[in-house]
């Protein structure tokens, strides 16, 4: 699971001119960059607030508040990109945070 390239679909809005993409080289590196895409925006809407905290709950708030997103993960046994849905990414997510706070 360690070195899987993926790929994380967004669209921020409903306009379709919202959509973006960033890619990473593994699922942990992916995770990392979801929650630095929130804080990013956290920090965006409390400028005056140098420490910022949120729990789980508030991540899934932002994720579930976009208009899209999902996970493309490459898969060497099939050599193929497989694709993952927002709660999967949710799942993810929170074991990541998990291990990291261990």
């Amino acid at each position: 699971m360690a070195n899987r390239h993926t790929i994380i679909l967004m669209q921020t809005s409903q306009s379709r001119a919202s959509r973006t993409f960033m890619d990473y080289d593994s699922i942990s590196q992916a995770m990392d960059g979801i929650c630095g895409l929130y804080e990013r925006k956290l920090k965006e809407l409390n400028p005056a607030i140098r420490n910022i905290t949120y729990d789980i709950a508030d991540l899934y708030n932002f994720i579930d508040g976009l208009a899209d997103m999902s996970a493309l993960v490459y898969d060497h046994s099939v050599r193929a990109y497989l694709p993952y849905d927002r709660q999967w990414i949710k799942q993810r997510t929170f074991q990541h945070l998990k291990k990291l706070a261990q």
